[in-house]
Parts: structure tokens; C-alpha cells; sequence
């Protein structure tokens, strides 16, 4: 998991392998596309290359190479999707700013809806119990690598250049997954802490970083603080709304984890699906027609 995250917790990263999906493949590409220094781009892209998300190949001009999407590259649609849909729905001024999803499928506009491959029911956070697993703890969930991140309560307000896109693209998903104990609270989040002594048990860390964290958190909308609490181990944190529809992206990035990047001692969270009782792993749907869904049927309007 903290493989995963080190990799994919990260804006420059995310909007690489989105524009892979759609055509970018030589350095120039992503350049024109995205506002990033060559030292950046660079980097992420032998991070991705090593990481094996994309693969480095020979391009027809002699000399220079072309960057494509793996197979685990190519599964991290899911993924993608997840935080397109909540950005959409969840962040001020995404919803006029990113694109409407088209199904293919039935030819309408669509939200995805996360299920349980098992049983192709919806589910939400509510629905699948999960524990840690043999390899499963929060020192070892979080995020491996040396990117920089932004400080986690940040709202970035800077404007993408007119051609490009800038590093505010998913500005709220990154402030909750992008840095190195926000992942973590959020996965104790949905673990059932409610308190500050819970929190700091779970993650492990200084009383300054998780009342940090929790204070970002809160500011986000992402938990909600009871008024009339009195002291740190007074308050409670609830997940808001904005905060359990996150459960999609939490699980999508937890199950490509796992799939692509297992730990040699077993998984680091166990699911099951309540409704059916069958191990829980995520899948999305049409919003629409209700059908699964399928990368190559996913467009824009």
C-alpha cells in the first residue's frame, strides 16, 4: 500500500497516466500538455517507468523513445475514474472544469457506482467490513517514495496555463491521498476512529500531526467536528458525505495495490461484502444502465 501510494500519491503522476490514456506518448507530449518542469516530468516519468506503470519504447524516429501504458498502468482506469466522479461532485468548481463521463454502453452521461464484483450490488463504506490483513498496518501504508507534496490542508488556487494543465488538477484528492499521513488518517477514518486518542493509536504519529491532519481534514469537509466539544480527545470526528464517497477512490487505489504491487506476506486489508458474504473487491458501474463497466466504453461530452 505504501508502494501505491509513493507511486500514484501524487498530481504530476495521475495527470501523466490520464493523458497516456488518452494519446500522450513522447516526452514533447506531455510537455505541451501539461505546465511541469523538465526536471519534474523527468523524474515522474522513470518513477512510473520503474514502477512499472508505463514501459519505455523504442519510437519509430531514430534515437528517441516513446512512453506507453503497461497492463497495471492500463488498470489504473478504475482508479481514475473514482476521482474524476468525486472531484465532480465533491470540490467547488469541478463540475464546470472536468468533463461529463459518456457510457458507451447505453450512450447517456453517467456517474459511476461502486460494487461488489461478487455479487454486483452497490456498495459504500458501510456495506464492506474490513481488517488489516497479514502485511497490513499504517507504518507500512504509508506513502514510499521522495516526491514533493503540498502541505495536506492546502486548496491550490493556482490557474493551469491556456494549453496545459497545471498541478491543481485534483486539487482535493491530492491534499487527502498526496502526502504522507493524510492516507493514513483517512484509512482510519474509515476504520471507525472517531476520536483524537483513536486516531493517534492507529497512525502512530506526533499529537501535532494528527491534530493537523484532522484540522485539514475538517476544513476540507471531509470530517465533521461536533460543536461544543471541549479538548482534543473531547471532539469527535464523523465522516461528512463529501467524506464517505471517498470510499471508491480508497478502494480502487487498495485493490490495484494489491493486485500489482502485493506484499510477499499477504494482503494488507481483508474486505467482505455484507450483503453477500463474499470477499469484497470493487468494481464500478453505470450509474445509468446499472451495467459494469468496461475501460474501452468510458468517454467525454
Amino acid at each position: 500500500m505504501g508502494a501505491a501510494l509513493g507511486l500514484l500519491g501524487d498530481e504530476w503522476s495521475l495527470l501523466i497516466v490520464r493523458h497516456a490514456f488518452i494519446g500522450a506518448t513522447r516526452y514533447v507530449d506531455f510537455k505541451q500538455r501539461l505546465a511541469i518542469s523538465d526536471s519534474v516530468l523527468t523524474a515522474r516519468l522513470a518513477a512510473l517507468v520503474d514502477g512499472g506503470v508505463l514501459r519505455r519504447v523504442r519510437s519509430t524516429v531514430a534515437g528517441r523513445h516513446e512512453y506507453v501504458l503497461s497492463r497495471s498502468g492500463l488498470d489504473l482506469w478504475q482508479l481514475l475514474l473514482g476521482i474524476w466522479s468525486w472531484e465532480q461532485e465533491h470540490v467547488d468548481g469541478q463540475a464546470s472544469r472536468l468533463p461529463q463521463m459518456v457510457h458507451a454502453g447505453c450512450g447517456r452521461r453517467f456517474r459511476p457506482v461502486l460494487c461488489c464484483a461478487a455479487c454486483a450490488t452497490a456498495a459504500a463504506v458501510d456495506d464492506v467490513e474490513a481488517t488489516f490483513g497479514p502485511s497490513g498496518s499504517f507504518a507500512r501504508s504509508l506513502p514510499a517514495g521522495r516526491n514533493r507534496r503540498r502541505p495536506s490542508g492546502a486548496r491550490s488556487s493556482a490557474a493551469a496555463a491556456s494549453t496545459a494543465e497545471g498541478p491543481d488538477m485534483f486539487p482535493e484528492t491530492m491534499a487527502i491521498i498526496g502526502s504522507r499521513w493524510s492516507s493514513a488518517t483517512l484509512g482510519a477514518a474509515f476504520l471507525g476512529a472517531t476520536r483524537f486518542s483513536e486516531f493517534e493509536r492507529l497512525l502512530g504519529a506526533p499529537p501535532n500531526i494528527v491534530a493537523d491532519r484532522l484540522r485539514s481534514f475538517v476544513e476540507l469537509g471531509v470530517l465533521d467536528q461536533p460543536r461544543g466539544t471541549d479538548g482534543p480527545d473531547r471532539s469527535s470526528y464523523r465522516l461528512t458525505v463529501k467524506g464517505r464517497a471517498l470510499f471508491g477512490v480508497a478502494a480502487s487505489l487498495l485493490a490495484w495495490g494489491e493486485r500489482w504491487l502485493p506484499a510477499p506476506d499477504g494482503p494488507a486489508v481483508v474486505a467482505a461484502h455484507r450483503a453477500c458474504g463474499q470477499a469484497f473487491r470493487p468494481e464500478l458501474a453505470c450509474g445509468e444502465c446499472r451495467r459494469m463497466l468496461r475501460r474501452d466504453e468510458v468517454g467525454i461530452a
